[in-house]
């Protein structure tokens, strides 16, 4: 039980880390490991069209830069005493979260949306989505700041805390290494179709009981009932397993219409509907944020409560 407190204290001094000091302007580790990231794929990723080696070297390339990270986290674990590794344990967290950072970047888009400014808000919403932001209206624009809210809830906020809990520090930084590789390697295009495979797929597994945990998060701060039921009928038709049931989820709780076509350099990507209610606006992105800001705090008093009931139950023993 005492490990299990002392991670509830680790979750809350990263919560506190981030809210005081929010995303590192300068020297972030995830910045330095998408570096090594994008040149070890460079120098593997030679020939995407050949399938079976293409994959295997995605495999490859996964290893080679999530290995060395965990082996080096394990070793200080070796080296670092009890509330040295304490602290240390919540750094790490505070680095793989990112709460006050998706708040600022919503609210900057929000903040557009409400000045009128439709060039600004289309920057803005250009910076945390892959979607042609230029061919977005005032609409398309809050459907997908408030879709990125709720899904990056679950990827860097919930489904880190999950993990940090379930496996500690490697657990962490699992997920979120991998988590990277995804969004840098997993796009369905013909130089990563193969290439990004394994880390697509590991990506998939780890985020598969967090996105259900943070869908159930959104529909417990928001109207269940519908919740549960744009998660029922609605994730289902989503390509991506676990966004689909965060996304859905979201939008019920909070009685907005997300999904839908959306411009991509691609082309028109003809989406299903997620959710139902209004139409997303400034107002529904500023909903998404407290969502997922209130869910971190349900998380942590939850938390709380176990860990006090625990010992309580272990001092009376």
């Amino acid at each position: 039980m005492n490990a299990f407190i002392f991670a509830v204290i680790a979750c809350s001094i990263a919560v506190l880390l981030d809210r005081w000091l929010g995303e590192p302007r300068r020297w972030h580790p995830l910045v330095g490991f998408g570096r090594v990231a994008a040149f070890v794929e460079q120098s593997l990723n030679r020939q995407p069209g050949r399938r079976g080696r293409s994959i295997l070297l995605g495999l490859s390339g996964l290893l080679i830069t999530v290995v060395p990270v965990l082996v080096a986290a394990e070793l200080l674990r070796w080296m670092l005493g009890g509330w040295e590794y304490l602290l240390f344990q919540a750094v790490v967290l505070y680095f793989a979260m990112s709460i006050r950072g998706l708040t600022e970047h919503g609210k900057a888009v929000a903040d557009a949306l409400h000045g009128g400014n439709l060039e600004n808000a289309q920057e803005q919403v250009g910076r945390i989505v892959s979607r042609n932001a230029a061919e977005l209206d005032e609409n398309g624009i809050a459907v997908a700041a408030t879709e990125s809210m709720l899904e990056n809830g679950a990827d860097a906020v919930f489904a880190s805390l999950f993990w940090f809990l379930v496996a500690g520090v490697p657990g962490v930084l699992l997920h979120r290494l991998v988590n990277t590789l995804d969004a840098m390697w997993g796009y369905r295009n013909e130089r990563y179709l193969y290439f990004g495979r394994a880390a697509a797929k590991l990506d998939d597994v780890l985020n598969w009981i967090p996105a259900r945990l943070t869908a159930l998060t959104y529909g417990v701060l928001g109207n269940f009932r519908r919740a549960l039921r744009c998660w029922r009928q609605q994730a289902p038709a989503w390509d991506s397993p676990n966004a689909g049931p965060v996304m859905a989820a979201g939008a019920g709780a909070l009685g907005v219409e997300l999904g839908g076509p959306a411009p991509y350099g691609s082309g028109l990507k003809q989406r299903p509907v997620l959710g139902e209610g209004a139409e997303a606006s400034a107002d529904t992105i500023g909903a998404a944020i407290q969502l997922v800001n209130r869910g971190v705090w349900l998380w942590l008093g939850l938390l709380a409560v176990v860990a006090i009931a625990g010992w309580f139950t272990a001092g009376a023993n």
